[in-house]
């Protein structure tokens, strides 16, 4: 299972202003994210000049190399070092097409180097390149203050926060959630649509819960796998005081509801627990669902 964090970098640049900026913003980006152990798709340093955006063929070029690694990229940082070309930056994120989150970062001007060679302008270039992808209708995050230097305390909080963005992104692509039982009645704040969800790709896998349970009482008292889910849960819990036939509930409830995680491949599921499983079966999943919790599948009333 992927769990690094992979970021497309589009460096900006425009002529008019320092070429070496674009240079060394290309250089602090590439290490930083490395240092952050973090996966990076850049184009080469002479595949455009100093591996930067800046023409339409500039983000021909990047927008193919994206599309090439789309299986990899969760989320795509623009970066400004100097004022950058909104229309190629634009233009890129458009040809590309990848539907990852994008954070837009500007490096500050330094108030002692307002010079021809080290004139930034970056603050306006955010401004530019903000309002092109709102006309391209493209989504994108800003940074806390407008321009954050790539060392500041500032952008590595914000860095955090969105590949924290873009890995719940990539959890929810194509996520299939299994949904046991109806929607308790008393309970107006689980409702939900699945059309909704469908259409953003979320599959909604549903199952009766007398299925669950009549497959539960027909195991075997025998069935070496219920004897494993009862050790299991004994290991997990503190059983000091409970019968053995509520471990036994427990067990049987758990192992058919991973043979349905199993069999459907689901992400994350929700049981209809208040009150049916406890008026009905004797037992509360609270156990079941936090053991799937701690294997990285969510369970959730």
């Amino acid at each position: 299972m992927k769990k690094e964090v992979t970021f497309g970098v589009i460096v900006g640049n425009r002529g008019f202003f320092p070429d070496i900026l674009a240079k060394e913003g290309y250089g602090e980006i590439k290490k930083l994210l490395k240092k952050l152990g973090f996966g990076i798709v850049i184009l080469n340093e002479d595949d455009t000049k100093y591996g930067a955006v800046e023409t339409w063929e500039d983000a021909k070029k990047c927008a193919d190399l994206f599309r090439k690694n789309r299986d990899e990229i969760d989320g795509i940082i623009v970066t400004l070092p100097n004022f950058g070309d909104e229309r190629a930056v634009a233009d890129t994120l458009r040809l590309a097409n990848l539907q990852v989150p994008v954070l837009i970062q500007a490096e500050p001007d330094d108030t002692n180097a307002m010079g021809i060679n080290r004139r930034r302008d970056s603050f306006c270039g955010k401004i530019s390149v903000c309002s092109n992808l709102n006309q391209y209708r493209i989504p994108f995050t800003l940074t806390t203050f407008h321009t954050e230097s790539l060392g500041s305390k500032e952008f590595l909080l914000d860095l955090q926060s969105f590949a924290g963005t873009c890995r719940v992104i990539r959890g929810l692509k194509n996520a299939r959630i299994g949904s046991m039982g109806a929607r308790p009645s008393a309970f107006n704040t689980v409702r939900y649509s699945e059309k909704l969800l469908e259409n953003y790709g979320i599959t909604i896998e549903t199952i009766d819960l007398s299925e669950i349970l009549g497959q539960a009482e027909k195991i075997s008292p025998n069935d070496k796998a219920l004897k494993d889910e009862c050790k299991k849960i004994s290991e997990y819990i503190d059983i000091k005081g409970v019968p053995d036939s509520s471990i036994d509930r427990m067990a049987r409830f758990a192992f058919v509801t991973e043979r349905w995680i199993k069999e459907k491949e689901l992400n994350a599921i929700a049981i209809q627990c208040w009150t049916a499983l406890e008026t009905y079966f004797g037992v509360v999943p609270c156990t079941c669902m936090s053991m799937l919790s701690e294997r990285l599948i969510p369970s959730a009333c």
